[in-house]
């Protein structure tokens, strides 16, 4: 019987995976997120992973065999600061890991995200999990996911006892997904950086489940991007949307942003022009070679798909 901790179980990637693990006979999961699920959820647990009591008397009750850690800030509540953020995303995630070594966890899963590459002009056309983890202390997604992966690595070398598992997904993409990427796709144009593509690697999020579950039941070990074959330009994009696509020059988008930003008018800042300039492109070879997972969809497909099950996504012909 394995005895399987999620933390971040109300998230879109969390609560397909309670579901699949909850309906296994040889899986004992419990589920914790800041936040109630929507439906009932077996083995759900409200708790806040900065309250470091909490957790470690959810450690010492339950005895977890398994974590896997999805919980994240990605958009940020208003009013949240950053130091808000870092005690969620790196300060939860270093009492968590110590927790597992504690309590002699023997498998641990985390998901981080290509993010943690960051958004840099001398990216390679396509990054391998050899690429320097360097992210961007500009946007604190992106640091922190670098924070944490250089913590996992010190992690491994400390512990070699506990085996871990660090996934690094592109953009998700879903039936039922609404991020900060879908509301880009909702405007009735699409913007772009003149002068750069600007591709996206996408991945359907059942695939993201599948590949946890995998990595549970095989207790697999290393870092792994995870991405569906090939990217789409942003213009393939507006194509896909049925809306024009318009290419601002780098300095005009940012100087639109710096204004607009602070009246509420947009919800990205200035920063975010290098967002769309130095997109990391995740190479997925590994994942199919190593991990021995194929996605079900390429990038195109997973935005075709999501198009199809979100209609209203798309302009008129």
């Amino acid at each position: 019987m394995q005895k399987v901790l999620v933390t971040g179980a109300t998230g879109f990637i969390g609560s397909a995976l309670m579901s699949a693990l909850s309906q296994r006979a040889d899986v004992q999961v419990c589920g914790v997120d800041l936040r109630p699920p929507r439906d009932a959820m077996p083995g759900f647990a409200q708790l806040d992973l900065r309250d470091t009591a909490a957790l470690t008397a959810l450690f010492t009750s339950f005895r977890p065999t398994a974590v896997i850690h999805l919980a994240s800030i990605v958009t940020p509540p208003p009013g949240m600061t950053r130091a808000e953020m870092r005690a969620i995303d790196v300060g939860a995630t270093e009492v968590l890991v110590g927790l597992c070594v504690a309590h002699r966890v023997r498998h641990l899963t985390v998901l981080t995200s290509g993010a943690s590459y960051g958004y840099h002009a001398d990216n390679p056309e396509w990054i391998d999990e050899d690429t320097p983890i360097r992210g961007n202390v500009e946007f604190a997604y992106s640091d922190h996911k670098r924070q944490i992966e250089e913590f996992l690595a010190q992690t491994r070398v400390d512990h070699p006892e506990l085996k871990l598992l660090i996934l690094r997904p592109g953009t998700l993409l879903g039936r039922h997904v609404d991020n900060q990427i879908t509301a880009l796709f909702a405007k009735p144009r699409v913007l772009g950086v003149a002068g750069y593509d600007s591709p996206f690697v996408f991945l359907w999020d059942e695939d993201v489940v599948a590949i946890l579950l995998q990595g549970l039941a095989n207790e697999t070990t290393g870092n792994f991007n995870l991405a569906g074959d090939g990217a789409v330009s942003m213009r393939q994009i507006a194509e896909r949307l049925n809306k024009p696509y318009m290419p601002l020059p780098a300095w005009l988008l940012r100087g639109l942003l710096t204004v607009l930003h602070p009246l509420g008018v947009v919800q990205y800042g200035p920063e975010q022009v290098m967002f769309l300039q130095y997109r990391p492109v995740l190479s997925n070879a590994r994942l199919k070679r190593d991990f021995a997972y194929t996605p079900r969809y390429t990038s195109l497909e997973a935005l075709d798909a999501l198009l199809e099950a979100q209609p209203l996504l798309k302009g008129a012909r």
